[in-house]
């Protein structure tokens, strides 16, 4: 029966020595589940970071390519143009003008003289 008691005692000290291990393992896995928790949380962190930095990046350079910038720049310099067309052309309108304006036919068409003579009748 002695015997029987020290292979109870020692059982129960092996139950309670594996309860020890257990615990400690279950300490272990949840240390190391919030170690791996605060890196992802990091990691996550320098992340979130850098792609803020890409998009206030972006956004920056979208603010100095403003298209309402550019629309104008091209509208301007397509004015200029059209100014620069109209100062090479105004003296030939000019004259073109004066010259038809000037150049009027004295004679009267056939049309004008049977106009004429329908009315005279």
């Amino acid at each position: 029966m002695a015997d029987s008691k020290g292979m109870i005692a020692t059982l129960l000290r092996a139950e309670k020595q594996a309860e020890e291990m257990i615990a400690n393992a279950k300490k272990n896995r949840l240390a190391k589940l919030r170690e791996a928790k605060a890196a992802a949380d990091e990691e996550l962190k320098d992340f979130r970071d850098k792609e803020e930095a890409n998009f206030q990046k972006a956004i920056g350079l979208q603010h100095k390519h403003n298209p309402a910038d550019e629309l104008k720049a091209t509208t301007e310099r397509e004015l200029q143009m059209v100014q620069q067309d109209y100062q090479n052309n105004k003296a030939k309108t000019i004259q073109y003008v004066v010259s038809k304006v000037l150049d009027v036919p004295i004679e009267l068409t056939t049309t004008q003289k049977q106009a004429l003579k329908a009315g005279m009748c």
